[in-house]
C-alpha cells in the first residue's frame, strides 16, 4: 500500500476542504449575513407624534420584502427586517441603533426615520461601519459626500421647497410666508425655502416656528396671517400641520397653502376633513394609482399580497426604498459584505424602476430628483 499517496492526496483534500471553510466563514464573517437571511435594523416612528407616518412607510418596506422572500430572496438569502419604535426620540432611536450594534446581528440600518433622528443615529453607525440604507428625511444635512455608507434616495426637501416656490412664483405670488417645526427637520425646511426666495429676489413676509405636540399651532396662524400673505408654505409634519390648517381656515379660508410630502399619510387627510380641500403637496414618488407605470403595478400587487388595499404616496416610497436596496444587494452577490454592497449601491448610476429613474453613482446626494405637486379635492382624496 502506498501510505505517501495517500497521505499526499489526504492532504491535498484537507487543504481544500480548509479553504472552502475559510471562504464560507469569510462570507459569514459578515453582522447579519448567514446562509440564509441578511438582518436589516430600523429605527422609526411607530407610535408618537408621527407614528402614523412611519407606519405608513413601513408598510410598503414590508409588502416588497415579503414579495421578495415568497420568491426565495436574494442569492439564496431572506431579507429579515427588524423595526424598532423610537416615536420619532432621537434619544431612543440611538439607543434602537447602539442596540443593534452591540447585538452583532444587523447587517445594515434602513428606513431610519425622521431628520433630528437621522442626524444623531448616523455618526454612531458610520464610527460601527454599519451602513445607512434609505433614511426617510429630505434633510440636506445628511446628503453630503463625506458621508461614505449613507445612501438617500428620495428628493431632498429643498428640491421639494424649490418646487413649491417655483410653482407660486410663477403663478404670481410674492408674499409667501413659511410655517416651519420647531426641530431641524422644521429649520432645514425653513432654510431651503428661503433660499428658493432669495434666488428669486424674494424674502419670507413671515416665518414662525411651531412646536412638535402643536400647542402653539393657533398663535403661529395668527402670526401667519398678520403679514398678509399670498400663500404658506408649511415645513411641518404631523399635527402641526393639521393644526396650523385649521387655525387658518378659520380666519381666512381659501389662503393658498404649500406642504411637504410628509403630511400625505392616509390618516392626515381624513383628519383634514373638509380644511384639507385645496392644500397642494409636492410628492417624491410617482402617483400610487397610476398603473399605466410598471412600478406602481408591482407596488400594488404587492400591497395586495400583504393585505393591503389602501394604496399611498408614502407606502409606494417604502416599496421603492426596499426595492432598490434588494438590488444593491443582489448586484453585491453571495459573498456580501458591507464594503460590496456599498460598491455594488454606487454602481447603479442610472436604472429604470418600472416609470421612475434613478441613480446613485459616487458622491450623489439622493438617487432621486423627482418631485411632483398633488392637491387635496374636495372629498378629501390627493390628485394631480
Amino acid at each position: 500500500m502506498n501510505l505517501p499517496h495517500v497521505t499526499a492526496n489526504l492532504r491535498n483534500i484537507l487543504v481544500g476542504v480548509a479553504t472552502a471553510l475559510l471562504a464560507s466563514t469569510s462570507s459569514l464573517a459578515e453582522p447579519g449575513v448567514t446562509n440564509d437571511a441578511i438582518t436589516l435594523g430600523q429605527s422609526t416612528a411607530l407610535s408618537g407624534p408621527l407614528g402614523d407616518l412611519g407606519q405608513e412607510v413601513l408598510k410598503g418596506s414590508k409588502a416588497y420584502f415579503d414579495a421578495l422572500n415568497a420568491r426565495g430572496g436574494i442569492n439564496g438569502r431572506k431579507i429579515v427586517l427588524i423595526s424598532k419604535d423610537d416615536a420619532y426620540d432621537p434619544k431612543k432611536t440611538v439607543e434602537n441603533v447602539e442596540a443593534f450594534i452591540a447585538g452583532g446581528e444587523t447587517f445594515a440600518l434602513f428606513g431610519t426615520f425622521g431628520t433630528p433622528n437621522n442626524e444623531a443615529l448616523i455618526p454612531v453607525a458610520l464610527k460601527a461601519g454599519m451602513p445607512v440604507l434609505m433614511p426617510y428625511t429630505g434633510a440636506p444635512s445628511i446628503r453630503k459626500p463625506e458621508l461614505v455608507g449613507v445612501f438617500n434616495l428620495r428628493a431632498s426637501y429643498a428640491d421639494e421647497a424649490e418646487k413649491l416656490i417655483q410653482h407660486l412664483t410663477t403663478i404670481g405670488f410674492k408674499k409667501i410666508g413659511i410655517a416651519y417645526q420647531n426641530n431641524s427637520f422644521g429649520k432645514e425646511v425653513l432654510t431651503a425655502a428661503t433660499a428658493a426666495l432669495e434666488q428669486r429676489q424674494l424674502k419670507p413676509v413671515a416665518a414662525v416656528s411651531v412646536e412638535n405636540n402643536a400647542s402653539d399651532a393657533a398663535a403661529a396662524a395668527t402670526k401667519l396671517l398678520a403679514a398678509q400673505p399670498d400663500a404658506l408654505v408649511l415645513g411641518l409634519a404631523g399635527k402641526p400641520t393639521i393644526e396650523v390648517i385649521k387655525n387658518v381656515n378659520q380666519s381666512r379660508k381659501g389662503l393658498q397653502m404649500y406642504a411637504l410630502s410628509v403630511l400625505a399619510t392616509v390618516g392626515n387627510l381624513k383628519a383634514l376633513g373638509n380644511d384639507g380641500s385645496g392644500v397642494a403637496i409636492s410628492q417624491v414618488v410617482p402617483f400610487p394609482s397610476n398603473t399605466v407605470m410598471p412600478l406602481v403595478r408591482d407596488y400594488q400587487q404587492a400591497m395586495k399580497a400583504a393585505g393591503v388595499n389602501e394604496f399611498s404616496h408614502l407606502s409606494l416610497e417604502g416599496y421603492l426604498n426596499a426595492r432598490v436596496v434588494a438590488e444593491g444587494i443582489r448586484r453585491a452577490g453571495r459573498n456580501l459584505s458591507r464594503e460590496s454592497l456599498i460598491t455594488s449601491l454606487q454602481s447603479i448610476n442610472r436604472m429604470d424602476m418600472g416609470g421612475m429613474e434613478i441613480g446613485f453613482g459616487k458622491g450623489a446626494s439622493s438617487a432621486s430628483k423627482f418631485v411632483e405637486l398633488t392637491v387635496i379635492n374636495s372629498q378629501g382624496r390627493l390628485v394631480k
